[in-house]
């Protein structure tokens, strides 16, 4: 199993600044997703900056998430 979140704190340009329970911090970017499905709401600067920890993963308040595993392979370390 991957590490799981621990922090977020949304960035500029879209971007998640994870840290995660093994203490790395790793950027994420969300902007290729902003045009798919229920992430579309998230171009709404008010709407991405509500992001929280949820369950080793993140989520958004109406919903939106993402795996966590996936948030650790596609993430940078920063």
């Amino acid at each position: 199993m991957l590490p799981r979140i621990k922090a977020v704190t949304p960035g500029k340009n879209y971007n998640l600044i994870l840290i995660f329970n093994n203490g790395e911090k790793r950027r994420f970017n969300v902007k290729p997703y902003l045009s798919t499905g229920v992430f579309v709401d998230l171009k709404k600067q008010s709407i991405f900056n509500a992001v929280r920890p949820f369950h080793g993963s993140i989520q958004w308040p109406d919903g939106q998430d993402f795996c966590p595993d996936m948030l650790y392979e596609e993430s940078v370390p920063i």
